[in-house]
């Protein structure tokens, strides 16, 4: 165990320290904190959350809509799904309390270089192509962060000669003081305006990733995003983007015919990755991980052809400006599923694209009629159909309407929050109702 994070265990001891939210990420911390000897509360809104195994260690639990009444203690950690100024925090702070997060200690505590990716869309597949890149070039990684794996646990394992690779969403990054050596913004569209009061804030989140970085350090922007291309890091700064490809290649090096990821978003997201590792790791160790990546679970995941239909699961797709990605990757004719909880994004680009890429379009959930009412403005609107079952009955309807060399794309738009507990939980459902069809 390195001395730091072992000096930081000890210093836990005796300590009150309070934890929001008991998810399945939060669940490490939760032991790791009793394990050191912490008193730990732990806080969460969902009223009948098993309480066996954390009886067992001793937790102690407020749950239900009152459980962020009177938060307090020595330390607070902060679910990013909670506002860093909510009340409740801002009333352990006056109280007393260092409130902070898994990932603000995780940076203070990580003994090895660190890549942070975020933006708007990418982020996981840039984050996932950066690790094997480094991985094929010999360098030991822990990924982790927003992609679904806590890293504070885990520091303990680290070595100064390991490197981290980290994804961080714009809820992580509002009251983040540090910052990797190495940052990558993929792009910054309107994203998450339910949660953040305006786009400036949105933004201003995200372009918090370079606020403290050194000299040093790089920052790797998209260079043909309107926003990125305005910004630039503390250290270096390298822009990527069209003017990388020349001659089907890109910088050179990578063919893209090599990149088995449709769409070009995916070049964008390899190309960003090769302007963080390039000069750290061979170029060997970028082509071969070009040439095997095949892509991230619920991410333009092809799912099965059946009857000559293809299947495609989107199921990250959680804005307008993703689907529209999403669906410039296709060619051909798209059935597609969308719809679930509105994030107060416009739908009104979506629509547009509708005509030229959409032969029908199938909506569920909450925005099922906002998206409609913007799709029926554009002229030469695909056929709409409102499924009011669901996406078991979406998913059916479009086996019965789509004819081989169709595409059937669950590409949502919009959260899964009003049916599902997350993106994942959609994915996984599509992905079992396109197997039942494939063996019926």
């Amino acid at each position: 165990m390195n001395s730091n994070f072992n000096t930081y265990i000890q210093s836990l001891a005796g300590r009150d320290v309070t934890v929001i939210g008991a998810g399945v990420s939060n669940s490490p911390l939760i032991r790791m904190l009793c394990t050191a000897g912490a008193r730990v509360i732990v806080r969460d809104r969902n009223p009948i959350l098993p309480r066996d195994e954390w009886d067992d260690l001793g937790v102690e639990l407020h749950l239900g809509e009152s459980y962020l009444d009177r938060v307090g203690g020595d330390l607070v950690f902060r679910t990013p799904g909670i506002r860093p100024d909510h009340p409740a925090l801002n009333s352990a702070r006056a109280g007393g309390s260092r409130v902070t997060s898994e990932m603000e200690e995780f940076f203070a505590l990580c003994p090895c270089p660190i890549f942070g990716v975020t933006g708007s869309d990418g982020k996981t597949t840039t984050t996932s192509l950066i690790a094997d890149m480094l991985a094929n070039g010999g360098h030991t990684v822990h990924m982790g962060g927003n992609i679904g794996t806590p890293l504070l646990t885990r520091v303990g394992e680290m070595s100064p000669l390991d490197t981290c690779v980290v994804e961080l969403s714009s809820f992580q990054l509002m009251d983040m003081t540090s910052s990797p050596h190495v940052a990558v913004i993929t792009n910054i569209s309107p994203n998450h305006l339910d949660w953040h009061r305006d786009m400036d804030e949105y933004t201003t989140a995200k372009r918090r990733l370079l606020n403290f970085q050194s000299e040093e350090d790089l920052a790797v922007l998209n260079g043909d995003n309107p926003v990125t291309a305005s910004l630039r890091g503390r250290g270096r700064t390298k822009y990527f983007g069209g003017h990388m490809t020349r001659d089907g290649m890109i910088d050179g090096l990578v063919p893209i015919n090599d990149i088995r990821l449709p769409g070009w978003y995916n070049v964008e997201n390899v190309m960003a990755a090769v302007a963080a590792v390039q000069g750290i790791v061979p170029d060997e160790a970028i082509l071969e991980t070009v040439r095997t990546f095949v892509g991230v679970e619920h991410r333009n995941q092809w799912v099965a052809t059946v009857a000559g239909v293809h299947y495609y699961n989107n199921s990250i797709g959680s804005s307008p400006a993703r689907t529209v990605s999403t669906l410039h990757a296709h060619v051909g004719r798209v059935l597609l599923i969308a719809g679930g909880r509105d994030k107060k994004v416009p739908f009104d680009e979506m629509a547009r694209l509708l005509p030229d890429r959409v032969k029908v379009l199938l909506l569920i959930g909450e925005a099922a009629s906002q998206i409609e009412i913007e799709a029926r403005k554009v002229p030469n609107c695909p056929h709409i159909i409102l499924c009011e079952g669901g996406l078991a009955e979406a998913v059916e309807q479009a086996h019965q309407l789509a004819v081989p060399g169709d595409t059937v794309l669950l590409s949502p738009a919009c959260t899964a929050f009003d049916q599902y507990r997350n993106f994942e939980e959609r994915g996984h459902h599509f992905v079992e109702l396109v197997r039942q069809l494939s063996v019926e």
